[in-house]
């Protein structure tokens, strides 16, 4: 990718069986010492016993609305805490400021978790969930503690300079970007060479990632100088059941909507 200057595809070959003649161990081809400590006879099972029925499936049970204790946060909690959390401030200043990751209105959804309890709620006390946000407005995550016992919101918090993992709405805004740049004609030909079709969206692509952090590079652009205090992430991509493309040279700055090339 160094010398060349574009994506590289790279095919995927999954390792096959040892040899078409040999037996998979512990079937009915394996031979040797039985169970009971005799002589195996080749084609016969190695222990005694009837063969194991086909595997029940058991319906998992009905989810309740609220959790109890350290359960994890219900999807009608999860709801909920998102729901309150998200609710928007008073000032419409404020509120019209806050960006996601695409550039819409309202700041971006990173994660939701259990809160854990105070001293002295360990029992029977209310559960909190800690809603995490980015604003790229400007550029802070937001803390959130919701109790949801009550529906408020007890403390609230931003931070600048933290960057925690990228939520896959950032990747997929982050993929969108570098098709949308110059830099993403390499991925798109390699898209053709690979398929024969033409890359038209992110939904064409298995893709992954995390946050670009800067101090584990040696050489970092100038361009990606305010990686830490920018949200930037970069991304591994393969083709839906085929080959990968290697994107791991784009970096893109969330913050900045731009792509820059390292190595």
């Amino acid at each position: 990718m160094a010398v060349t200057g574009t994506a590289v595809a790279v095919a995927v070959t999954l390792p096959g069986s040892a040899g078409a003649d040999e037996a998979p161990r512990g079937t009915a081809a394996a031979t040797g010492p039985t169970a009971a400590g005799g002589p195996g006879t080749p084609g016969e099972p190695a222990a005694d016993g009837p063969a194991p029925g086909p595997a029940a499936l058991a319906a998992a049970p009905p989810e309740g609305a609220k959790g109890v204790g350290t359960d994890p946060l219900t999807d009608d909690e999860l709801k909920r805490a998102e729901a309150l959390a998200l609710t928007p401030p008073a000032a419409s200043a404020q509120r019209d400021a806050q960006r996601d990751a695409g550039g819409g209105r309202g700041p971006q959804r990173l994660g939701t978790e259990l809160a854990d309890p105070r001293p002295g709620e360990e029992t029977g006390g209310p559960r909190r969930a800690v809603v995490r946000l980015y604003d790229y407005g400007r550029d802070e995550l937001v803390t959130k503690t919701v109790n949801l016992d009550t529906g408020k919101v007890e403390a609230s918090g931003a931070q600048r300079g933290v960057q925690p993992s990228a939520h896959p709405e950032e990747l997929k805004a982050a993929l969108r970007l570098i098709l949308d740049s110059p830099l993403g004609k390499g991925v798109k030909d390699d898209y053709k060479d690979a398929t024969g079709k033409e890359l038209t969206g992110p939904d064409q692509l298995w893709f992954n990632g995390d946050v670009y952090r800067t101090y584990r590079e040696k050489d970092v652009p100038p361009q990606l100088g305010k990686c830490g205090e920018h949200r930037c992430v970069r991304l591994v991509t393969k083709v839906l059941n085929g080959a990968w493309i290697d994107t791991r040279g784009l970096i893109v700055d969330l913050s900045a909507r731009t792509v820059t090339r390292v190595g």
